[in-house]
């Protein structure tokens, strides 16, 4: 029978324990990003894995406790086991993400998931009950309450804590790998208290030779993080473009290609939907002046392009991420003019802080980030605050990534966006209309003038054509009662956009079977 120890040790271990374990759910999230980008679904499925884990861990040791003589062994092969597994866990997740591409989103997102983190948060889970035990060990009746209660306590602490340092500190400033690799070295470490001699100097010959393998091989180990720089919002990518001719570089945020710049010419666009922008915006301002409010830079393309047709123009960028900007200029050849400020923070607040007096040609939307939306930017109130900072003539145009057949979020912006502005057009590539095509960017254009036209050609730069699809058809068609007046109280934008994930599957698979 082992000996009553403080309780000193066992709650210092539960405590770190707790932190580490979700410090690591924080981590998952940046993890996975690369492989499916960051959406209320992806954080959904991570907090289900891992609070599963932890619960069918606690389960399994609560009957470890009750039937060992020895809890201390059992802590220390469950925090060692912890520590191997998490520190193969980004291998794991490379292997997961090659074995479940091809699968529906949320089976994707699922099976990443749970091929990475529910055996280390499993085994994290183990611990408490045989922890709670040693603690309980020696005290009499009349402390039990107390003690639980202080196990409690102690094991919410350690969450919240660890939670803030990962979320504020760890992937911040040492990124993905090197906080996984933290983790994993806090549980070998408190598995070195609770192993006997003998196991001790085996467990530490172990866990310095996995320690050795991932600094010295940390790309087998998937600690080599893919991303250029790791912020504290996203996973930064640069890279070329492949078969393109010149040099041109793209911007990838987490998972998806966020803007492609031309090193030569800046008003050479790739992306049809940012040259459909500057098309649109063309036949309403053609002079060498313009006033501009960009809501996001990303890779920073229409400010850069703009600065090059619009000699004379002021423009203002409000940016969330200042390693995006950084980024942008070191690895995108953007320069910021003399009549051009960069605000990093919220558009929305950003906006709303400057002068009352300070108006607008065009608010470009450009925060949409894939089909993860920041819900704020997208309600009636917003554009009221948009609607009162546009000159006379002037014009809000974004992009929505949305179903093509029945982009419910989109017309529900579009008919939110009808009760501030007289008109409101949508634009398509015409070339993004295929039979197949499960989801596409469409442009929403608002303003107190139409257009005037009902398709645009290219006047610069690659040969394309856009349309204006009828709005009020398009509504008619999906059915007024599907749509929502999106504001600040109710702006569900997940559920709107639920359908696209399951579209995009079925028109991969229909178009697989037309081939």
């Amino acid at each position: 029978m082992s000996r009553p120890e403080p309780i000193f040790w066992p709650a210092l271990t539960l405590t770190l324990v707790s932190a580490a374990s979700m410090a690591l759910e924080i981590v998952a999230g940046r993890a996975l990003a690369p492989y499916v980008g960051m959406s209320l679904y992806t954080w959904t499925i991570i907090i289900a894995v891992v609070l599963a884990g932890l619960s069918l861990g606690h389960w399994i040791g609560g009957i470890w406790a009750d039937r060992t003589a020895r809890p201390e062994r059992a802590v220390a092969v469950s925090l060692s086991a912890a520590a191997l597994t998490t520190l193969g866990s980004l291998l794991a997740l490379r292997w997961a993400a090659g074995i479940s591409d091809g699968l529906d989103p949320i089976a994707h997102i699922s099976a990443l998931t749970l091929g990475a983190f529910f055996l280390p948060s499993a085994l994290a889970g183990l611990i408490s009950p045989l922890l709670t035990v040693i603690a309980l060990r020696g005290t009499g009746p009349e402390r039990q309450g107390s003690i639980l209660g202080l196990i409690f306590a102690l094991g919410a602490f350690g969450a919240i804590l660890g939670t803030v340092i990962a979320g504020l500190v760890m992937i911040a400033w040492l990124g993905t790998g090197l906080s996984v690799a933290l983790i994993a070295g806090l549980y070998a470490v408190l598995s070195l208290r609770y192993w006997t001699m003998r196991g001790r100097a085996a467990a530490l010959l172990l866990l310095m030779g996995a320690g050795a393998g991932g600094a010295i091989w940390p790309g087998a180990l998937g600690l080599r993080s893919p991303c250029l720089e790791e912020s504290q919002y996203f996973c930064i990518r640069v890279e070329p473009v492949p078969g393109y001719g010149r040099e041109a570089r793209v911007m990838a945020l987490d998972h998806l290609a966020h803007g492609v710049n031309d090193r030569e010419d800046p008003r050479l666009l790739l992306s049809p939907y940012v040259q459909g922008v500057d098309e649109l915006i063309a036949l309403r301002f053609s002079g060498p002046a313009l006033t501009a409010y960009f809501v996001g830079g990303g890779a920073y393309t229409l400010p850069r392009a703009w600065q090059a047709r619009y000699p004379d123009g002021r423009f203002t960028v409000a940016e969330l991420d200042p390693a995006v900007t950084e980024v942008a200029k070191q690895a995108l050849w953007y320069a910021p003019g003399e009549e051009t400020a960069v605000l990093h923070g919220d558009a929305r607040r950003v906006l709303t802080g400057l002068p009352a007096d300070r108006r607008f040609d065009v608010i470009f939307g450009d925060a949409f980030h894939d089909i993860s939306i920041p819900q704020h930017l997208v309600t009636d109130e917003f554009h009221a605050e948009i609607a009162a900072r546009l000159n006379a003539g002037g014009v809000y145009i974004l992009n929505v990534v949305d179903a093509l057949r029945e982009p419910r979020f989109m017309l529900s912006l579009a008919r939110t966006l009808r009760q501030r502005f007289e008109h409101v057009e949508l634009w398509l590539d015409r070339e993004s209309v295929q039979p197949f095509e499960a989801r596409t960017t469409w442009i929403v254009l608002a303003s107190d003038r139409p257009t005037g036209t009902r398709d645009v050609t290219a006047s610069y730069g690659f040969r394309r054509q856009w349309v204006q699809v009828p709005l009020q058809a398009m509504i008619d068609t999906v059915g007024p009662e599907t749509l929502v007046t999106l504001t600040d109280d109710f702006a569900p934008v997940d559920r709107l956009l639920s359908h696209v994930l399951l579209d995009a599957n079925l028109a991969e698979a229909e178009a697989d079977g037309s081939n």
